[in-house]
Parts: structure tokens; C-alpha cells; sequence
């Protein structure tokens, strides 16, 4: 079967996605957005286009409180018989995709897990990359072909887990982020150059995220939390009492961080030393 897709939703990941498909060979029908714009391919805007009547696979693409709305739009369109629907939300449980498989649309997820922050870099980011994935059979089975064929792999959400598996990748995705600019911030306030300090955090949160690629995080974890390093926590915590949020963050992290100590097989005395410390 040669799919043909439609992305209706032209943001960042539904443009992106349309980068991605297109550089790897999957016909677009079309890709419409609020507004008509030229990107690599031409975005349309107002009412649904009759090519919508040619796609195999619909992905919406759209924010998730603009997504019953959305598929409204879908299922007042013309829709081939047995066209597939797939939205990106790793979150929501679209209550319309019902009016859908009412008329014989098989419907599901299709949750890219890559922050499609630049069009430009979608089909790069996507490859090698993990799409979380759940409904119908049917639907499920171009899920998969479509990733395939962007070079992605796909893993199945558990029936009524998925905002705890979207919570999950907001960790990964979202958190390293906020991360980031607090690292940053607290050595800005050591009078450190604002673009040196943003610098060296981005080099140094690459080298660890490269780490994770090989190593397990129980392996991966450095730092005085690893090496039961008591004096050294007390000092940060000490040095952080004038920032609250940013202690907060380093207490619960560095709680986060004992089982994986433990698991290094750090000394246990200090490592209860630490956890009372952190208390």
C-alpha cells in the first residue's frame, strides 16, 4: 500500500513532520494551517481542501485544546472511505475520534517523542527516534509503516496510562530545558559572561545526555551524589540558601539521585549522611 498523507495542523511539528515525510519519500495530499503559507510544501488555510479526499492517513497536528475542534472539521470533510486518523497528542483521549470510527475511520496516536522545536531539523531529529503510539489495529499498522519509513521505531502506549507515559516525556523533553537555564542562571550570579555560562551548560548537558546513550543511568551518574561526597552536597546546599526554587530543584534531584549511588555501590554510610542532609 502506498500511503499519501494529509497533516492538518501547520506548526512546528506539523510542518516539521512535513519536512520529515517529504524527505523520505511519502506523498503529502496537502498540509492546512490557520493561515496560507509557503514552506517546502504549500500550506492551505480556511476550508478543508478536496485534497483531503486523496490522503490514505490523516495526523493531526494540532494543540491539544484545539483538538475536538479539529476533528469536528475532520468529520464534517471529505474523508475516502477508510482513510486512517492519527493525532500527535501524547496526552489527550480525543473524544471525536468516536464520530470517526463511526464512519469507518480507524484512529489512533502517533506521539513523536522529539521537542520538534525546528522545522528545518525534523527529519534528522526523527531518525533513529521513538514515536509512542496506541488504537485500532488498522491504525496502528500505518503508525508503524509511517515511522518506518522515517527511520523512527515505534513502542506501544498501554490502554489508560498515557498521561503518566506523557508525563514521562515531559521529563525528558521539557525538564532538561528548565534545567539548563537554572544551571546557567546560578552561574551567571557567580559573574560568570552570560554567553560563557550558557556555553559551557549546553556542552557540559550534551556530553551527560551522550553518556545516557550508552550507559545506563545507574552507570552514567557522576557527581557528589555518586561519590557519597557529603561535604560537597553541604556546601551546594549552603551556597543555595539564598536561591529557593534552585535549592528546592537540587534537593529533589539529588534525592532522585541516591538509588543510583546505591546502585554504583557508593559507600552506604555517606550516602545516609547525604539523605539526611537532604532531609
Amino acid at each position: 500500500m502506498t500511503d499519501r498523507v494529509f497533516i492538518l495542523g501547520a506548526g512546528r511539528a506539523g510542518l516539521g513532520l512535513a519536512r520529515a515525510f517529504r524527505a523520505s519519500g511519502i506523498p503529502l495530499a496537502g498540509i492546512h494551517g490557520r493561515h496560507a503559507v509557503y514552506d517546502e510544501v504549500p500550506v492551505t488555510a480556511g476550508a478543508l481542501t478536496p485534497a483531503l479526499g486523496d490522503a490514505t492517513a490523516v495526523l493531526v497536528a494540532v494543540r491539544d485544546g484545539q483538538m475536538e475542534s479539529a476533528l469536528e472539521e475532520l468529520a464534517a470533510g471529505r474523508l475516502a472511505g477508510g482513510t486512517i486518523v492519527l493525532h500527535l497528542s501524547g496526552s489527550a483521549e480525543p473524544a471525536g475520534l468516536a464520530a470517526l470510527r463511526a464512519h469507518g475511520h480507524a484512529a489512533g496516536t502517533f506521539h513523536p517523542l522529539v521537542p520538534l522545536a525546528d522545522p528545518a531539523r525534523a527529519a534528522e531529529l526523527l531518525r533513529g527516534a521513538w514515536i509512542g503510539i496506541d488504537g485500532d489495529a488498522r491504525a496502528m499498522d500505518t503508525a508503524r509503516r509511517l515511522a518506518g519509513a522515517l527511520g523512527a521505531r515505534t513502542l506501544v502506549i498501554p490502554p489508560g496510562a498515557k498521561a503518566r507515559y506523557h508525563a514521562a516525556a515531559v521529563f525528558a523533553s521539557n525538564f532538561p530545558t528548565v534545567l539548563a537555564a537554572t544551571a546557567a542562571r546560578l552561574m551567571e550570579a557567580t559573574g560568570i559572561e552570560a554567553g560563557a555560562a550558557w556555553s559551557a551548560v549546553g556542552g557540559l548537558m550534551a556530553a551527560a545526555a551522550s553518556n545516557l546513550r550508552w550507559e545506563a543511568p545507574s552507570t552514567a551518574l557522576t557527581g557528589p551524589v555518586a561519590r557519597g561526597d557529603v561535604d560537597t552536597v553541604r556546601r551546594h546546599l549552603d551556597a543555595l540558601a539564598s536561591d529557593p526554587d534552585a535549592r528546592a530543584a537540587y534537593v529533589l534531584l539529588s534525592r532522585g539521585a541516591l538509588p543510583l549511588a546505591r546502585a554504583q555501590g557508593a559507600d552506604p554510610a555517606r550516602l545516609q549522611a547525604i539523605e539526611r542532609l537532604l532531609a
